[in-house]
């Protein structure tokens, strides 16, 4: 590749990329050559600094033409720009309580290693959203995959820590593994790595056994990935890994990292297998998509089912919060298995809803926690007496993932069950599934708030909330309730200037 071509890309498209780049390369040779008596916390306000740069260079992004550059590999679109809102801001809360974050374990000392490895997952994420390209694709699973597992177990000294990132090695190695089977097999047939070149051969496809190695393909492909969303029945890493973690990582493997898989999965489902005519009904082709919507709804169900029933008997709020995530990746998987008009706004608008509200839930359990020693809900008791704000907060959180309304939450999952019943053959027994494991999940949730507003307090010292963590809750306690009471703001907004959200194949 000559000078002349290299100048001819659209660089600008990337601008977000290389901010998120460059603040790694400085906070990596800052760290190296930074005498270890001083405070790392400087480099996670220079990284929180780049987050919040790259959140404007990318809005100032919005409403430009679909652009794609090197060989089409890296794609800049309304669903790219869209989901790297919400990673961003994801990432940037995320940020803000890896600054205030302190234990007893001595981790001070690699927090300068933290904020250089969270950036670069977060990159992986960025990468993941704008692919066009089978191996940029993968490239950025990796790139958000192997600082995960180093994250994960940051706490040296920890057992659990270590336990939580070897299973996490080990489950995200296999379901690599799988994912790049099934890619091969696309490779294998389609003779290209480009999205759209796959695309345009598939769909011209008709020979019965390629299709049933493309179905064999696209199951691999969803299991391996299934892994990185935590649902059933590849959620077993999820509650070892999120309660061994220090617990801003376990909040960026519950948002970040989850919102990231919804993205890979809807750019490979959406690019690769809508596509594929599998069989024909009254004259016009089945996608394989579609063709397969039972097994995803099998998963969905499963997943809502195993997620809220075995929350109920976790007494460690992190392990708690695991169970809730993996529940909340099958009210997700509902509107991808739907695939109505309004998938992809639903989708969209939920990923939202859960950053909010999942990231103000626990900053106030990083607080807790930091404060007591311990993740036991039995340490939420009397909080209303000891800090009346972070109750009210915390309950707040706690009734929007529970979808009560008024809240973020409720307009989410009321999108999602709109969704699943507004297509030809509604999806009646998914949405009773979901509605019932909703008013199971009440039970657990509501158990934390009967703690801290019905329970005596073992201690009456007050709680001291640093400017970071209280910036958080502030945030996310606005979000959730004003998306909550006029949910227009974010979908008019959506619609405004993501008025080609699936614009793949332009």
């Amino acid at each position: 590749m000559d000078l002349d071509t290299l100048l001819s890309f659209e660089w600008g498209t990337m601008t977000p990329e290389f901010i998120i780049l460059g603040i790694i390369a400085l906070l990596s040779v800052a760290d190296l050559f930074m005498p270890k008596h001083v405070d790392r916390k400087i480099l996670g306000w220079v990284g929180f600094a780049g987050v919040v740069l790259a959140l404007i260079s990318l809005v100032s992004l919005i409403g430009t033409e679909t652009t794609s550059i090197l060989y089409d590999t890296f794609r800049l679109d309304s669903f790219a720009i869209a989901f790297k809102l919400i990673l961003l801001l994801g990432a940037a809360l995320v940020m803000l309580l890896a600054i205030d974050y302190r234990t007893n374990e001595g981790l001070e000392e690699y927090k300068g290693e933290f904020f250089y490895l969270f950036l670069t997952a977060l990159l992986g994420t960025m990468f993941m959203a704008s692919s066009g390209d089978l191996i940029t694709l993968f490239v950025g699973l990796e790139l958000l995959s192997i600082p995960s597992y180093v994250l994960a177990g940051m706490r040296k000294r920890n057992l659990k820590s270590n336990e939580s990132a070897m299973k996490y090695v080990l489950n995200g190695g296999i379901s690599t593994a799988i994912t790049l089977f099934g890619m091969s097999y696309v490779y294998g047939i389609a003779g290209t790595t480009n999205l759209k070149g796959i695309a345009q051969v598939f769909g011209g496809l008709s020979d019965p056994q390629h299709i049933y190695i493309l179905g064999l393909a696209f199951f691999m492909i969803f299991v391996g990935l299934s892994f990185k969303l935590a649902s059933a029945p590849f959620h077993m890493w999820a509650p070892d890994v999120y309660e061994g973690a220090p617990t801003p990582v376990t909040a960026f493997l519950s948002v970040v990292s989850k919102t990231a898989g919804f993205v890979i999965i809807l750019r490979i489902l959406l690019s690769i297998f809508g596509y594929i005519p599998v069989a024909q009904e009254d004259g016009q082709p089945i996608p394989l998509l579609f063709a397969v919507q039972d097994y995803i709804a099998f998963l969905a169900g499963a997943t809502m089912i195993i997620g809220n029933v075995v929350a109920l008997r976790q007494r460690n709020i992190k392990r708690m919060f695991a169970y809730s995530s993996i529940a909340h990746a099958g009210y997700i998987l509902v509107a991808l298995t739907a695939m109505s008009f309004v998938t992809f706004d639903a989708i969209w608008f939920y990923m939202l809803a859960y950053v909010l509200m999942n990231l103000g839930a626990f900053a106030i359990i990083q607080l807790i926690t930091m404060k007591t020693g311990s993740e036991d809900i039995s340490h939420f008791a009397g909080l209303y007496r000891r800090s009346p704000l972070l109750a009210v907060g915390m309950g707040i959180f706690i009734l929007s993932l529970a979808g009560i309304p008024g809240t973020a939450g409720f307009i989410g999952k009321l999108n999602i069950f709109m969704g699943a019943l507004m297509v030809d053959q509604a999806h009646y027994v998914l949405v009773s599934i979901m509605i019932a494991t909703t008013v199971v999940s009440y039970f657990y949730y509501f158990g934390v708030m009967t703690q801290m507003f019905f329970r005596p307090a073992a201690s009456d010292e007050k709680i001291q909330l640093p400017a970071g963590t209280t910036a958080v809750i502030l945030i996310t306690v606005i979000g959730t309730i004003l998306f909550g009471v006029m949910p227009n703001l974010a979908i008019d907004f959506m619609h405004t200037n993501f008025n080609q959200f699936v614009d793949f194949m332009r």
